[in-house]
């Protein structure tokens, strides 16, 4: 009984720090993106509609890490 207490408590702690650490990496991904394409616009206003399009593509791009983490931690929290 103990055993299966303390196996249940790794596999949710494993899953806490899954998500916790997986986060951190598309969090300042999608920051710098966002900063630099916003940058770009105030240089050149007339690029906004590309830079915008190819800033949302990046993101979604930046975004499959945390997207990752999270398949991770679902299987560990349900498979495990």
């Amino acid at each position: 009984m103990e055993g299966e207490a303390l196996v249940a408590a790794a596999k949710y702690l494993a899953a806490g720090i899954c998500m916790g650490i997986g986060a951190i990496g598309p969090g300042v991904g999608e920051g710098i993106i966002g900063a630099h394409a916003l940058d770009a616009m105030a240089r050149q206003p007339e690029m906004a509609n590309s830079l915008l399009r190819t800033m949302v593509i990046a993101d979604a791009i930046a975004e499959t890490t945390g997207i990752y983490s999270l398949v991770v931690a679902i299987v560990l929290i349900f498979v495990v």
